[in-house]
């Protein structure tokens, strides 16, 4: 700010005054940072469905695109596939060949766009799609910006959708690294993912330790790909996508070490000298665990609150935000919806003074504190992973650790020690008009399902076979040989080949894999709390004549596994037989397992939005196979009208995310398996 002197004379004419003048500097002549893209996660229904919703936040300011693909397509099945039933645009946007990926980026120039992809097991596949889109629409690939995902570890620990056991999906990552760093040089090969450790309850320091170690074994993979000088350039590409949950100042403080310790990692451990390439870059997406059901309006300041601890920090700021819906615990979040999120971030870039000032927390003593704890943890975590071998080597140890701090999580939520406004504490309120009406969430179209299986038979029908057939040829030859996937799987894309023809490929050449659930067979030593329902599932074991045996089963392709971990962890403490085999299970062969189990209760668990159809499969398979009267249970994102549905299927409990308290979700089960009515006191 200017002060300037200015003097006057005084109305007698003999003296000279002196006046001081105050300026305000123009903003033209500050240095302001520049904002952060804004993006919404988004994606559903159909390609052309999607690009309309692209195409209108677009227009409404948004400033990069991050596309959701529903769970077929993560997983590398075509729509028409057994395990896609129900799940076809659910999630987000079904991508089964060129054709689908032409209508999803209609009239979006990619030459000009950065574009993220929430993408991992078949990350080769779609990158390979959007380049032959780009060419086709004219673009030079070497100008394409955006990110995959591509971090297919977080897979095992926390979302599933995986397809290949570990080796191989890291070989297939680095190929796309290798790739991009020789014809897309400004493309992100990956972003190594905390983002779901956090919702499968990660402590701060696990979720910097396992991202990094993540980010390490990539980086190890790479070395041997790349020409040593273009290894540092390949370390500046790296970046992360992490999350922000509502304790604020620890995460504000998890950001700062991030960035202090990916500046360690860098330098001592493969000595990167330019400061650019250490720079520590991260996209986020706010705390999607941590919405509630109860008072949802109430996700609004959870969103703003967590968007401030990425956003406040100059030093650690994402350069990229994703904002959920205040209602996504509800359901589909309506483009409206999706637009306050938005509004929120662009007021606080343009309204407020934010980006003008340098770093507001340098040389803070709780800041620096918390950071040296946070890092000092991280550094112990680490140190643990390197000496068993690695990440790749230790799924199983971090998943069951990331089982273990979420049942530790849910413990304080249900023993009232973590307080959540309007789920265990003032849960008394107005009816919100937010939430009134037929429209309050978006419902997927019913017809999308069919509409994307007959396009894609129609695009089998027209496409050359034998053309088709000699690229995926390619595609499997490079698979068993070693050679980078890339280059055929492009071939194959432009040739006509399917997202499950290029599945099946990689997983008859690589085999599949059923990732560890982290729930052990032998209780924990947490009995505190557990004596009633105990003493009821001995009861009640006492008169079957042997263990009430639980079956926990995921139906369908939801790797969302977190709640289904902890139901059958919390049933095996209280003394019940659990059967948890994992994700990705048809509704016949958990019948099978329910009928080889003699199954007393069955437990399903559905967070896709498929629970209709896949529920509907079951019960009436169950009753085929003489087990009508075995009780089953559900739980998941289910609208009232839906569970009213499945209650008249057969349901004989229907849970939602506003049930948390597990331990009447336990005292339930005994109920339906006892002779007599069995409840909490």
């Amino acid at each position: 700010m200017d002060i300037g002197i200015k003097f006057h004379v005084s109305p007698d004419g003999r003296n000279k005054v002196a006046s001081t003048r105050f300026r305000r500097p123009d903003m033209t002549e500050m240095q302001k940072d520049r904002p952060w893209l804004f993006r919404t996660y988004a994606g559903h229904s159909t390609a052309k469905a999607s690009n309309a919703l692209y195409r209108g936040n677009l227009a409404k300011g948004q400033t990069g695109l991050s596309v959701a693909f529903d769970l077929p397509t993560q997983t590398g099945y075509d729509s028409d596939h057994e395990l896609s039933r129900g799940e076809v645009g659910k999630v987000g946007v079904p991508v089964s060949h060129l054709g689908d990926m032409r209508a999803l980026f209609d009239q979006i120039p990619l030459e000009q766009m950065n574009t993220s992809m929430t993408i991992n097991a078949t990350a080769p596949w779609l990158l390979s799609l959007y380049i032959a889109v780009a060419e086709e629409q004219g673009a030079d690939i070497s100008k394409l910006q955006g990110t995959v995902q591509n971090d297919i570890i977080k897979e095992y620990l926390s979302r599933g959708t995986y397809i290949c056991p570990p080796k191989p999906s890291l070989r297939m990552i680095t190929d796309v690294a290798a790739f991009t760093r020789a014809n897309l040089p400004k493309w992100n090969p990956m972003n190594v993912c905390s983002y779901h450790l956090q919702e499968a309850g990660a402590t701060p320091e696990q979720e910097l330790a396992y991202a990094l170690a993540t980010a390490i074994a990539v980086l190890d993979d790479l070395k041997g790909k790349v020409d040593e000088a273009d290894f540092p350039g390949m370390v500046g590409r790296i970046s992360f996508f992490v999350n922000a949950g509502i304790r604020f100042v620890t995460e504000l403080c998890k950001m700062r070490a991030f960035v202090e310790l990916w500046d360690e990692i860098c330098q001592e451990r493969y000595g990167i000298t330019d400061p650019k390439m250490r720079r520590f870059r991260y996209g986020v997406q706010v705390n999607s665990l941590g919405l509630t059901e109860p008072q949802p309006e109430n996700n609004v300041y959870r969103i703003l609150i967590e968007m401030l601890a990425v956003t406040l920090s100059k030093n650690a700021r994402a350069r990229a935000v994703q904002l959920p819906a205040w209602n996504e615990a509800l359901g589909l979040p309506r483009p409206w919806d999706q637009q306050w999120s938005l509004r929120m971030q662009q007021i606080l870039a343009y309204e407020t003074d934010l980006l003008e000032y340098g770093d507001l927390f340098d040389g803070n003593p709780a800041v620096t504190a918390k950071v040296d704890a946070l890092k000092d943890g991280a550094r112990q975590e680490l140190a643990q992973i390197d000496s068993m071998g690695g990440a790749i080597e230790n799924i199983e140890y971090m998943k069951s650790r990331l089982v273990e701090a979420n049942a530790e999580r849910i413990n304080r939520i249900e023993d009232g020690d973590t307080i959540v406004v309007g789920v265990n504490k003032w849960t008394e309120g107005e009816e919100s008009p937010l939430t009134a009406g037929d429209g309050a969430i978006m419902v997927a179209d019913p017809a999308a399902e069919a509409d994307q299986i007959g396009r894609l038979e129609a695009w089998r029908a027209s496409r050359d076979d034998a053309t088709v057939q000699a690229a995926l040829a390619k595609v499997r030859e490079a698979a068993r040989s070693g050679a980078n996937i890339m280059p055929p799987s492009i071939e194959a894309a432009k040739a006509g080949a399917t997202t499950g023809e290029w599945g099946d490929v990689v997983r008859n050449a690589f085999g599949q894999y059923r990732g560890p659930t982290g729930v052990s067979k032998n209780p924990s030593n947490r009995t505190e709390g557990l004596e009633e329902i105990r003493a009821q599932v001995d009861a009640v074991s006492d008169k079957l004549g042997r263990r009430l045996k639980f079956l926990v089963g995921k139906p369908g392709l939801d790797g969302h596994s977190n709640g289904a971990e902890q139901i059958a962890a919390r049933a095996r403490d209280c003394g019940m037989d659990i059967t948890y085999e994992g994700i990705r299970l048809t509704p016949e062969e958990i019948v099978t397992a329910a009928l080889n189990d003699d199954a007393h209760v069955v437990g399903l668990s559905i967070l896709s939005g498929s629970h209709l159809p896949l529920i509907e499969e079951l019960m009436n398979r169950m009753r085929e196979a003489g087990l009508g009267h075995v009780p089953v249970v559900v739980g998941g994102i289910i609208p009232d009208e839906d569970a009213e549905s499945l209650r008249a299927m057969g349901v004989a409990k229907v849970y939602t995310p506003k049930d948390f308290e597990l331990n009447r979700i336990m005292f339930d089960i005994v109920g339906l398996v006892d002779t007599k009515p069995v409840a909490a006191e």
